[in-house]
């Protein structure tokens, strides 16, 4: 066996403390940061005129609020839950989940871009009796609802149904937040007596979310807490920052970069939808945040349009140039320089980090020139996630960068390239897959998580990825797909004899880009032929794309399948019999 290589950790620079849970970190921003706003909360219909209602929630009135949600919750019976979540990105998405990781039970962030069937198969499997979801989201619980009235339907656990807005039917936050403040000055503290043991099963959440066999990561406070310690002692997320929030929460990496700016003192703001995202920079002086490459790579073109809008492109290369000639000298004027283009943003941005899957480097570069800072982070769920990334002070151009401190990062069984799989052991990988012990031991072994991510080491010692051995595609809206599970499912189509699927970089322009699903299927050319009547290879490209659709059609659109590679040869295959992918996947 080759010996592992040990990678190197970031080193600490800023001052950090590791919470005990969520409650204690609640409690640490309150007292450290007081008055300072947590979030900037938006009334669209309040203001005369139709102007915007501002509303500051200070640390305190979050922990505050999060009091009264808990103790609302409690007088209404609900404790030691299992509290599903769905929802936009809000407030009252917060207070909820901080609300049941206060004591509560345990928390179920749900996707909210999967399709109903996958929904309740993750609300039966996680055993939920109570769904907290927003306006959007109640057709859900009305379906659900429906079905356990229906002795035909498969019912769920759900009993109490929680709405993050008011104006339905259902019990509101609102109600909730009121009956709490009751209770509390009548001397109620149940709640804040509860006591959170750091060690204990806190989060359920899916990570593939398709059937029955979805895998759902076990999370402890124990878990998520190190990983926002480990995390403030690298990033520069600063005291009255202001992050704006596009991670969507049920997102493990929102979630944490969320408590993450609790710790840091930053103040929150929401996006009125991609299309008003300028417009929200510049209304709230958005400073940082945290993203993924698709919506990196978005901006950086608008920016771009804007500048040969105004025809000043030679303007702005010329600006690059000196810019980078000045930085060479220890003379940094990116920001004065380029003054208007980052007005355009605001005015205040200085930093990005961005997750998933890897963010190009010219994008990178790009955001670089002009003064605004981009580092990348890697993980994964059962990591809590984050595992290795870079800093202000550590960056290569390709890399994932280094180990974060306290993790133990390891290249395992390189090859004659250095080519190995990523494996770590840290207090932030998971407790395992719920009732799923044989797919924990294939990840867990000997306290190392293994993640299936090939990656070899450059001459700094930062580490780029190869491949990914588990197959899953990185989108860049940085959601997951597991080929094998949409493979499953064209299996099942009669005249297809074997079928992979994978990923393909799509170019729509010189500068856009993005990876799409392709399907690469064997069929039985006889059975075309007698039960479909399909001889001509438009015939039977007819019929597959019509399955085709109508798979997509029950999947959400990020799984959607947009190429179809259709033979009758045999796929290549190892001695064993299984299909070689790389030899395929073209």
């Amino acid at each position: 066996m080759s010996k592992n290589l040990q990678v190197k950790q970031l080193k600490p620079v800023y001052p950090s403390e590791e919470h005990e849970n969520v409650p204690a970190l609640l409690d640490y921003a309150a007292d450290e940061y007081g008055d300072s706003t947590a979030f900037i909360l938006k009334d669209k219909s309040a203001g005369r005129k139709g102007e915007p209602v501002y509303r500051n929630i200070s640390y305190r009135d979050l922990r505050d609020d999060v009091c009264r949600l808990g103790t609302g919750l409690m007088a209404s019976g609900i404790r030691n839950a299992r509290i599903a979540i769905i929802g936009e990105n809000s407030f009252h998405w917060q207070l909820s989940y901080l609300a049941a990781m206060s004591g509560l039970g345990i928390c179920v962030p749900l996707d909210k871009g999967l399709p109903y069937t996958e929904l309740k198969t993750s609300i039966q499997k996680s055993g939920s009796s109570v769904l907290i979801f927003d306006k959007k989201h109640a057709s859900l619980a009305d379906r659900l609802r429906a079905e356990a009235a229906d002795p035909m339907a498969a019912p769920t656990a759900v009993s109490t149904y929680v709405c993050m807005d008011e104006g339905t039917d259902y019990l509101s936050i609102r109600e909730l937040l009121d009956k709490g403040e009751e209770e509390l000055r009548e001397g109620n503290k149940e709640f804040k007596s509860l006591r959170v043991d750091r060690e204990a099963l806190s989060n359920l959440i899916f990570t593939s979310g398709t059937t029955s066999a979805a895998k759902a990561v076990m999370l402890c406070q124990r878990n998520i807490m190190f990983n926002v310690f480990s995390l403030k002692q690298v990033e520069d997320i600063r005291h009255g920052d202001v992050n704006i929030a596009l991670l969507p929460y049920h997102h493990t990496f929102g979630a944490t970069g969320q408590l993450l700016m609790y710790a840091c003192g930053a103040t929150t703001v929401f996006c009125d939808g991609l299309k008003y995202l300028q417009k929200n920079f510049v209304e709230y002086h958005v400073s940082v945040f945290i993203g993924v490459p698709l919506l990196m790579e978005a901006m950086y073109k608008k920016i771009m349009a804007g500048i040969r809008k105004k025809g000043k492109e030679k303007t702005f290369e010329r600006g690059v140039k000196l810019a980078r000639m000045l930085r060479k000298a220890k003379i940094d004027v990116r920001r004065k320089l380029f003054k208007d283009v980052i007005d355009e943003l605001g005015g205040s941005l200085r930093m990005v980090v961005s997750g998933a899957s890897a963010l190009d480097a010219a994008v990178i570069n790009g955001y670089q020139d002009i003064g605004i800072e981009v580092v990348q982070g890697y993980g994964m769920t059962e990591s809590a996630p984050v595992i290795a990334g870079e800093n202000l002070f550590n960056r290569a151009p390709g890399s994932i960068g280094l180990g974060f401190p306290g993790m133990e990062v390891e290249i395992a069984d390189p090859d004659d390239e250095g080519i190995g799989e990523i494996i770590v052991r840290s207090p932030s990988v998971m407790m395992g897959y719920y009732q799923d012990k044989d797919e924990t031991d294939k990840v867990l072994k000997d306290g190392w998580l293994h993640t299936g991510d090939l990656a070899y080491l450059d001459s700094k010692g930062c580490i780029h990825i190869t491949g990914r051995s588990k197959n899953v595609i990185v989108l860049k809206n940085g959601k997951n797909v597991y080929p094998e599970e949409i493979e499953t499912i064209i299996a099942e189509l009669p005249y297809v004899e074997e079928n992979i699927v994978f990923g393909e970089v799509r170019r729509e322009g010189a500068d856009d880009r993005d990876e799409v699903l392709v399907a690469k299927i064997v069929y039985d050319k006889d059975l075309m032929k007698e039960k479909y009547g399909a001889e001509t290879e438009e015939q039977i490209y007819a019929i597959v794309d019509a399955d085709i659709d109508r798979i997509n059609s029950n999947m959400p659109k990020y799984k959607h399948v947009h190429r179809l590679i259709l033979q009758t040869e045999e796929m290549a295959k190892t001695t064993t019999g299984k299909v070689k992918r790389y030899e395929e996947n073209k």
